[in-house]
């Protein structure tokens, strides 16, 4: 928990089935954003003095030269992201540097590159409070903005980051002398801030990698195709995202995107983005054509199924992460399921019996991690059996989407006591496993 910023949930994903890949796990890191309030990302941002005018007006006093020059600075400011947006959009490189010091190019000439690979449709900065001195660097000035974009779609809804942009005087117009990386305490540094990318676009997902990686992509691309048209069925209200977002990472970028720091065994995770958005990270060291399909299932059925606030809490791990895997293993039949060994051994120990407890720590074996989400599978597999995928989804949504108590939910789509449907999916998992 940090100050000013929302408690961190993390959903960490089984290794993957096979076992001779086990240290290629399932993963999702989900948190807990409410990406309308950017300003709740980085502690200390600057709340925006515009709505001051109304007192200004009423005989409040007017404010003081350093203030006014702060405001007037920050409209000059503006004027220029204006600009730079206006040539991002129109793939003019020359026009989005034109804003900003030398110094400050090849940075800018990366994320330009990054971005309009990435097809960028909307691309909107609006200054996050008033500008501040840099200590020690006599007119040079720090302001937060929070730039919102668009991929591929132009009508979607856009996700905001907000970013630390330093400026300096320079006659009329200011110059941009650099852009910092976001690092919020929610999310972390986006791919596009920090490396050259190259992108492959489908009718339903958009794909990105390195440059070193890029002989991967045409594969990745086509399995990221196939698993999208699985997971949009398990879209909770109905409405896929517009293009899945997937970041294909090599060990650097793994270590760096989203502010790395995942468990060792972790193959790849989702995180909340904002707009409805929930962008895939995927680890590129280890993963198998056979291990990447049933890994995108699963990933790609959490940004579809997820609301951006993220989960309600660790109590509700296993149907968050059962509902991934149930997609992920895609139909096959429950005695194929290849993490079976590893849920016998937690099943006969070191498990309590009760869903509410399977969320592995982060330090946790790579079998155990595959035995709690196994069970979480079991489970919803069970729940799926017994009254369709439809009325599952509609216990999703009350769970998860309306934070609903499992016990409310439970009542009131399946018509049944939540104690007796627990004890029931604890049988199916025991008799699977015994």
């Amino acid at each position: 928990m940090t100050d000013g910023a929302p408690e961190i949930d993390r959903l960490d994903e089984p290794p993957t089935r096979r076992r001779r890949q086990l240290w290629a796990a399932l993963t999702v890191f989900l948190l807990l954003l409410t990406c309308g309030l950017p300003a709740a990302l980085l502690v200390g941002a600057v709340r925006d003095a515009g709505s001051r005018t109304v007192l200004d007006r009423l005989g409040t006093p007017a404010p003081d030269p350093a203030t006014l020059a702060a405001r007037q600075l920050a409209e000059r400011i503006t004027a220029q992201l204006d600009r730079q947006a206006t040539a991002l959009l129109a793939g003019d490189r020359a026009g989005f540097l034109a804003v900003a010091e030398p110094a400050a190019h090849p940075d800018l000439r990366r994320r330009f590159a990054a971005l309009r690979a990435l097809r960028v449709t909307v691309w909107q900065a609006s200054p996050n409070g008033v500008p501040e001195t840099v200590p020690g660097r006599p007119g040079e000035w720090r302001l937060l903005v929070e730039f919102r974009y668009c991929f591929v779609t132009p009508d979607c809804r856009p996700s905001p980051v907000l970013i630390g942009t330093r400026w300096k005087e320079s006659g009329e117009q200011p110059r941009l002398v650099g852009m910092e990386e976001s690092r919020s305490a929610a999310t972390g540094t986006r791919p596009w801030e920090t490396s050259e990318l190259v992108v492959a676009v489908g009718a339903r997902t958009l794909v990105a990698t390195t440059p070193a990686l890029r002989g991967q992509l045409p594969r990745l691309l086509s399995q990221a195709e196939a698993a999208a048209r699985v997971a949009d069925s398990y879209a909770v209200d109905g409405a896929p995202p517009d293009r899945y977002r997937v970041f294909h990472a090599g060990r650097a970028e793994w270590q760096r995107w989203y502010g790395g720091g995942r468990p060792k065994w972790t193959g790849g995770y989702a995180v909340t983005v904002g707009g409805g958005h929930h962008e895939v990270v995927l680890n590129a060291e280890g993963l198998s054509a056979a291990g990447l399909d049933d890994l995108l299932r699963h990933e790609l059925t959490h940004a579809a199924s997820l609301p951006e606030r993220g989960y309600p809490g660790t109590s509700t791990w296993w149907l968050v992460e059962g509902l991934a895997e149930f997609a992920g293993v895609d139909g096959q039949p429950v005695d194929r399921y290849e993490g079976l060994d590893e849920v016998r051994r937690l099943a006969a120990g070191g498990w309590t019996g009760r869903l509410d407890d399977l969320s592995p720590a982060d330090d946790a074996p790579a079998d155990r991690v595959a035995g709690s989400y196994g069970i979480s599978y079991l489970a919803v597999r069970h729940l799926v059996d017994r009254f369709g995928q439809e009325r599952l989804l509609d216990f999703f949504r009350a769970v998860v989407h309306e934070r609903r108590t499992v016990a409310e939910a439970a009542e009131e789509v399946f018509g049944e006591p939540w104690p007796a449907l627990h004890d029931a999916c604890v049988a199916y998992v025991r008799g699977l496993s015994g």
